[in-house]
């Protein structure tokens, strides 16, 4: 089997604290399709060795978390730290890269939680893909319209502090749920040849 027709083997890497995270990295992977894995980083910032695997076989990365006081969880972060031995043999190097969010307030610096996840990827010398959706930003915008948070680096979700994971915006898991087919079409032709890194 050649890669024009292995699927592209995207790996959605995670920590959630209430599951709205976890509603967000199963958008992800539903829209990379065929090949997603899912790895949720578990409540000490650990995953198991088949995970760390995965992760080096993966075509494409996604990193996950909410933000927590500005940045993203302690999990993930501990997560990150240990992320330093596939740093050192460069065993996530040319991969694909890409990220997620949801905080419950607005703003509630998401973006520093993407800059992190941005960070991390170059780190690994890898290449980040961002989101090609405009923002929803005119007065007749709704809660469920697309990329409502307006980023351009990757999806912010918004989802208040009382609310449960069923009760995620629909437009922000829809956002989640495209970049995903973007992160796998990406991946998908660097594997192949058809976009090559410079």
């Amino acid at each position: 089997m050649n890669s024009e027709t292995t699927p592209v083997r995207t790996v959605i890497v995670y920590h959630s604290g209430f599951g709205h995270t976890t509603r967000m990295a199963a958008a992800v992977a539903e829209g990379a399709d065929t090949g997603a894995v899912l790895i949720a980083i578990d409540s000490e910032g650990n995953i198991s060795d088949a995970a760390w695997q995965s992760l080096a076989d993966a075509d494409a990365i996604v990193f996950g978390s909410p933000t927590y006081m500005g940045g993203p969880s302690w999990q993930f972060k501990k997560f990150a730290d240990a992320s330093s031995k596939p740093w050192f043999e460069g065993t996530w190097q040319n991969k694909i890269f890409g990220g997620f969010t949801n905080s419950a307030s607005m703003n509630g610096d998401k973006l520093n939680t993407l800059e992190y996840f941005f960070l991390l990827s170059g780190q690994h010398a890898g290449i980040w893909v961002g989101l090609d959706i405009k923002p929803a930003n005119v007065k007749a915008s709704k809660r469920d319209d697309l990329n409502r948070m307006g980023s351009y680096i990757a999806p912010m979700a918004q989802t208040p502090a009382d609310a449960s994971p069923e009760e995620m915006s629909l437009g922000d898991l829809e956002t989640a749920r495209l970049y995903g087919v973007r992160v796998a079409l990406i991946a998908g032709q660097f594997r192949s040849g058809k976009s090559q890194p410079i």
